[in-house]
């Protein structure tokens, strides 16, 4: 084995066909359409219907990556599924989509990092590559947040959709400058409070009572998100870049989690980065937690703002807290 430079080699996404708009939690909750843009930015988010599940959306994003790299799911050397809403607690939503898409040669396993997950799997699955032992790594980041969405909470309900997206890893060509630069990463458990699910595991077993009280939905204490995300992602991405003697006049684009406009806005200024080098685009999908970062990453390519040879900054804050940020240099 030798070490060698990860890179990224296809993208795939899915977000099912429903729409929440804005209009439609107006008669579902006390809020209106104002109120919601203002606070959040968001105009409508994606609704999975009731047959379809955390994997189904994995599943779709997964054949699109494939299908645009052009290689069977039998060259997969794993799979990574970064969730918090999996079909089942066990077994593990990689194992679902590995058997679903033919992947019959590769290992796999679920990441639990909430809205920072897809970046701490798709760094994961770098080091895999990085380190000669895998060739092909499918880093999967999916959530059907609707799912645990209390939708009488017009704090949380406005917020968040459904969605996925996936990223094939492979090594990079001797002498390519392309791929995987650094990545840093932190948890802060002392946050966990502010932004949980409280039962359904083994503290607060699924019962009568848990249910009656609410207690199966996301909480949040949203202020206290807020600052914590605002502080934090602009430190990391400070000291990532400059242990990497670069400053954010070399990003040719940032790409945050979509949590919510105003972060990513208070995060760019505090960084130095003008708005037109930052992709959002939360008022068309909300927080779709794992799936964010990929959707955003298809956006930009898109619209023709992430191209072969740009250095691109991920950074994600979400509960736990998790936060993490990464650097790559884009392969194609």
């Amino acid at each position: 084995m030798r070490l060698q430079r990860p890179k990224i080699t296809a993208l795939g996404c899915y977000t099912p066909p429903g729409i929440l708009t804005n209009a439609d939690l107006e008669k579902l909750v006390a809020t209106n359409d104002q109120w919601i843009r203002e606070r959040t930015g968001i105009l409508e988010r994606h609704i999975a219907p009731p047959e379809m599940a955390t994997s189904d959306l994995a599943v779709e994003a997964a054949l699109i990556a494939l299908a645009s790299r052009g290689i069977a799911a039998s060259e997969l050397d794993a799979i990574l599924v970064s969730t918090v809403t999996p079909d089942m607690m066990f077994p593990a939503t990689a194992c679902l989509v590995q058997n679903r898409i033919g992947a019959n040669k590769c290992w796999g396993f679920d990441l639990v990092a909430a809205c920072a997950g897809f970046l701490y799997g798709l760094t994961t699955g770098a080091h895999l590559v990085a380190c000669g032992t895998h060739k092909k790594v499918l880093a999967i980041g999916a959530d059907t947040m609707s799912r645990i969405i209390d939708y009488t909470d017009r704090s949380t309900c406005i917020l968040f959709g459904d969605g996925a997206g996936a990223m094939l890893i492979e090594a990079a060509e001797e002498g390519e400058d392309a791929g995987f630069i650094d990545f840093i990463g932190e948890i802060d458990g002392s946050g966990g409070d502010c932004l949980k699910m409280p039962a359904g595991g083994s503290r607060l077993p699924a019962s009568a009572e848990t249910v009656a009280q609410r207690l199966h939905y996301v909480k949040q204490d949203g202020q206290q998100v807020f600052k914590f995300a605002v502080k934090k992602i602009s430190e990391m991405c400070e000291e990532l870049l400059a242990r990497n003697g670069l400053t954010a006049a070399d990003v040719s684009i940032m790409i945050p989690h979509q949590a919510n406009r105003r972060i990513i806005t208070a995060t760019a200024e505090r960084l130095g980065l003008p708005m037109e080098r930052v992709l959002v685009n939360i008022d068309r999908y909300g927080n779709t937690t794992a799936g964010t970062i990929p959707l955003a990453t298809r956006d930009a390519i898109t619209q023709g703002r992430l191209k072969k040879g740009d250095l691109v900054l991920f950074a994600a804050v979400g509960a736990g807290y998790t936060a993490g940020a990464c650097l790559w240099r884009w392969a194609y």
